[in-house]
Formats: C-alpha cells, sequence, structure tokens
C-alpha cells in the first residue's frame, strides 16, 4: 500500500512539472482560437458613383399609331394606299450615367436608399410597307415608320442586402419617371396630291413617362471605401407607348 501512494505522489509531480513547462496555448472554438474573429465589412453611410449599361429595349406601339398622318395622304389616280399596321419595335445599345445613396447597416443585414440615373441610346424600329396593284395604274405603296427613343431615366430605389465577407448581394425595386420621344412618319407612292388643309407626313414628340425598376447586383469593396458594382435591371415603362428595358450594368462607387 505504501508503496502505491509513493508511486502517485511521484507521478503526479512528474506531470505537474510537465504542465509548468508547457506554453500557454489559446482555447480553441471551432478552427478559430479565442478572440479571433472574421472582420465584417462595414457598409454604413452614404455613397456615390459612376455607371455604363448595355441594354435591349422592346416597345409596343399601338398598330394604328399612324392613323392620323396616314389620314391626311391621298393617291393621286383612284384607289386607296394599302396601310399596313405597325408591329412591335426592338433595340440594342449602350448608355452611362450615376448613382448616389445611404446605406444603414445591423451586423451582416444592410438596407438603404439609392438614386440612379441613366443616359442610353435606345431607339427602338418598327416600320410597315403595303404594296396594291390598282387597275392600269402603277403599283401603290405605302410605308409607315415609327421609332422609339428612350434616352433618359431616373429612379429612386429601396435596396436591401446582406455582408458576405468584402461582397455585398443586394436585391432593389424603384419607380421613376424619363424622357421618351417618338419620330413618326409615312410616305406612299405613286405620290400623293393635297386633298385636305393641310398634308403632313411626319412628327416628332417627346413625352415624360414614369415607369418602375426592379433587379439584383452585387457590391464588392476593393479598398479604403472603393467599390465596384455589377447588376442587372428590368424597367417598365407604362404610360404613352409601352416599353420594357433589360439592361446589365456595372459601375465604381466610394462610400464615405
Amino acid at each position: 500500500m505504501r508503496r502505491l501512494l509513493v508511486a502517485a505522489v511521484i507521478f503526479g509531480a512528474a506531470q505537474g512539472a510537465h504542465a509548468a513547462d508547457m506554453p500557454d496555448l489559446p482555447v480553441l472554438r471551432g478552427s478559430l482560437p479565442e478572440g479571433l474573429s472574421t472582420v465584417r465589412t462595414v457598409w454604413q453611410g452614404y455613397y456615390i458613383g459612376g455607371q455604363a449599361s448595355y441594354g435591349s429595349v422592346t416597345s409596343k406601339p399601338s398598330p394604328s399609331l399612324n392613323s392620323d398622318l396616314q389620314s391626311t395622304v391621298l393617291p393621286a389616280a383612284g384607289g386607296t394606299y394599302p396601310w399596313q399596321p405597325l408591329g412591335s419595335a426592338s433595340a440594342n445599345d449602350t448608355g452611362w450615367g450615376a448613382f448616389f445613396g445611404y446605406n444603414s447597416q445591423w451586423d451582416d443585414v444592410v438596407v438603404g436608399i439609392e438614386g440612379n440615373y441613366i443616359h442610353s441610346g435606345l431607339n427602338a424600329v418598327t416600320s410597315s410597307t403595303g404594296y396594291s396593284p390598282a387597275g392600269g395604274i402603277p403599283t401603290m405603296t405605302a410605308t409607315s415608320n415609327a421609332t422609339i427613343r428612350s434616352t433618359d431615366f431616373g429612379s429612386a430605389r429601396l435596396r436591401a442586402g446582406y455582408v458576405i465577407g468584402c461582397f455585398l448581394p443586394y436585391a432593389f425595386i424603384g419607380g421613376g419617371m424619363g424622357s421618351q420621344t417618338v419620330d413618326r412618319s409615312v410616305d406612299a407612292t405613286p405620290k400623293p396630291y393635297v386633298a385636305l388643309p393641310n398634308l403632313q407626313t411626319s412628327v416628332t414628340k417627346t413625352n415624360l413617362v414614369y415607369g418602375y425598376s426592379a433587379g439584383v447586383g452585387v457590391d464588392v469593396m476593393l479598398m479604403a471605401g472603393l467599390f465596384l458594382r455589377a447588376e442587372y435591371e428590368y424597367q417598365r415603362v407604362t404610360s404613352t407607348i409601352e416599353s420594357n428595358i433589360n439592361s446589365a450594368r456595372v459601375g465604381l462607387g466610394y462610400k464615405f
């Protein structure tokens, strides 16, 4: 019995001496030492930036959009001009613009409001041509044209995102207003004569239009407040002539 007690005391003393020689080690929690945590990117605050875009537009004018111009054009000799209805119009082009806003951040959740502006050269064209023989006279041709130009659009957006490292993926919805110019014209062969007080074959009108937008994107913090942006936006103009615009955008911004 005495030998067992002596052996236990010697073993305990050896263990204590070995532990005393060991350096202090941090207590591990998962894969990170105690006191060490991931750094959360701060998106709180005001920001501003510039952007470039590439988009496509599809506009849906009324098939009888040019009926007022057609009514002023009468054939020179018998018969009637074979006016055809207009179809939808589409186009692709680039654009540029700017954005500014404010982010409010709670842990990894970011919400904010943003002003966004884009200037583009989207000129959607639709045209129709009809032919009609009329007895012994030359074939009668009637052409109807319309160009819908969507040039400027400014919107106010509500954004919500989630911080993942230096990335901020987000979604947004918004509404705004812009400028839409419609160029309309008609032409006929053989050339018409003037049977009405005013022969009008072309007209241009610019309208203030309203619409809404929605989309998704991601901001990437590069360094010291400088961030890169990539996003997709769907935009619909519902007044005057309905237009649907899909665009991809890249931008560079700075958070103060």
